[in-house]
């Protein structure tokens, strides 16, 4: 049997190819949208990938089932309960996909979506005890899979979780202790609030260890799988509606064309958002005014998504080299409408300097001193509700990133306005969106909450 993960850090996505080394048949389950990486491998192993199995729609990234279907010929897979915008073959509760010896078995585990399933590994079809359980966002490892993403669809949380206690206990639970747990995501998705760092485990330690399989009625599991959980990126409902629809394929190849900085001001000008991709000390010291500050080096795409439109014709500002990248990491949540990026941005910065701005970034001190200088200091905390409810500046209002463009009614431009996080990364982001949302002073705090914490409480 070949079997591999692949593990995308910035977006804590995992994937799988899946084969038999001696008849060469692979499956691909979940793959990420840029697909070198399954090609080159398959390719190597001598395999030839003939389905692309997804098991659910995801929300959390646009999925490459169209990009390989159209490199390989592969069949797009999904549960029975799942209806897209191109051809599916549909797989249901106790089928079989034979790739030889290797066998697959499907098993139907509603409840973080209504068409998600879970895939049961086998290097010999008769083996009792499988090889592992890709099992999507129905089990993580120290997690489960949220049941609220789709409460705005008509499908209540209620409900979800109802259908999730039972797919757990029922269909993944009655698996022997020793078969290895592959899931979809690890530590930072959105797509639960306690997953662990590691990418694998198995079912007897998650029985032992997971908070949501201890023994509860099934009353009490919708309460603990309900509550507690992280604010959702803005850009989850697009990308679960994305990866039903057919629409135009990546090109993972071809960078954006450079431009010359007049014309990047023409694009501005007629409404392309700027998004410098430099880290956030380098942006504080110059800057396009107005552009977003979205740094390469953090969760690029996941919080771009929270602070951009899927819509918006986005123009890049990068360090030399890495337009390319940016370009790949929006595609992977379907933020397609890369036009261009700042051909040498230290040239253009400084011979326009009338066009670069700086940041303005307050120490502990010194804001503690604004504080006590100056009148209706507006303070947000754009951490999620989870790290607030740990500690705050007092007085701030809590807005985590990925609210800030559905509330920034709640603020007011005229007031002097101080942004802070746990490290600087958030705020930047958050502090250069009030910016080029027309707020006329607005700063953030250096060390974030840690470093107010440490002077001044």
């Amino acid at each position: 049997m070949f079997f591999r993960q692949y593990f995308l850090g910035c977006l804590s996505h995992a994937s799988y190819l899946v084969g038999d080394e001696t008849t060469g048949r692979a499956v691909v389950v979940d793959p990420q949208r840029d697909i070198d990486a399954y090609l080159a491998d398959a390719d190597e192993a001598g395999l030839t990938i003939e389905k692309v199995i997804e098991t659910h729609f995801h929300a959390d990234f646009l999925s490459g089932h169209l990009e390989l279907a159209a490199k390989t010929g592969a069949e797009i897979c999904y549960g029975e309960a799942a209806d897209a915008d191109f051809p599916i073959t549909h797989l249901r509760d106790g089928d079989t996909v034979p790739l030889g010896d290797v066998a697959l078995e499907i098993r139907t585990t509603p409840g973080h979506t209504p068409e998600s399933i879970s895939v049961i590994v086998r290097e010999h079809a008769g083996d009792d005890v499988p090889y592992g359980v890709l099992t999507g966002d129905t089990l993580f490892i120290g997690d489960v899979g949220r049941p609220d993403l789709l409460s705005s669809e008509g499908v209540t949380a209620d409900e979800l979780a109802r259908q999730l206690y039972h797919s757990l206990r029922g269909k993944l639970m009655t698996l022997p202790d020793d078969t290895r747990v592959f899931p979809a995501h690890g530590a930072g998705s959105a797509c639960g609030k306690n997953l662990s760092t590691e990418t694998s485990s198995t079912i007897g330690e998650q029985r032992r260890t997971n908070y949501a399989l201890k023994p509860m009625s099934e009353e009490a599991f919708v309460q603990v799988v309900t509550e507690g959980q992280p604010t959702t990126p803005l850009y989850f409902s697009f990308d679960a509606h994305r990866n039903r629809e057919a629409h135009a394929l990546l090109d993972e190849h071809a960078p954006p064309p450079a431009l010359e900085l007049d014309e990047v001001m023409a694009r501005r000008a007629a409404g392309a958002v700027v998004v410098d991709t430099r880290q956030h000390p380098e942006f504080a010291a110059g800057h396009l005014a107005g552009s977003l500050n979205v740094g390469l080096e953090g969760r690029f795409a996941e919080y771009a998504g929270d602070v951009l439109r899927p819509d918006d014709e986005i123009v890049l500002v990068c360090d030399p080299g890495h337009a390319l990248e940016a370009k790949v990491r929006l595609a992977r949540i379907g933020f397609d409408n890369v036009t261009g990026f700042l051909a040498d941005p230290v040239r253009a910065f400084l011979d326009r300097p009338d066009l670069v701005v700086r940041s303005s970034r307050l120490t502990a001190d010194e804001l503690a001193e604004r504080l006590r200088t100056i009148r209706d200091v507006a303070i947000v905390d754009v951490r999620n509700p989870g790290e607030a409810a740990e500690g705050m500046i007092t007085g701030a209002i809590n807005i985590p990133v990925a609210r800030l463009l559905d509330r920034i009614g709640e603020l007011d431009p005229a007031r002097p306005t101080v942004v802070y996080c746990a490290g600087g990364y958030r705020s930047s982001i958050a502090a250069s969106s009030l910016v080029a949302g027309g707020f006329d002073d607005v700063s953030d705090v250096l060390g974030g909450y840690e470093g107010w914490r440490n002077r001044h409480q």
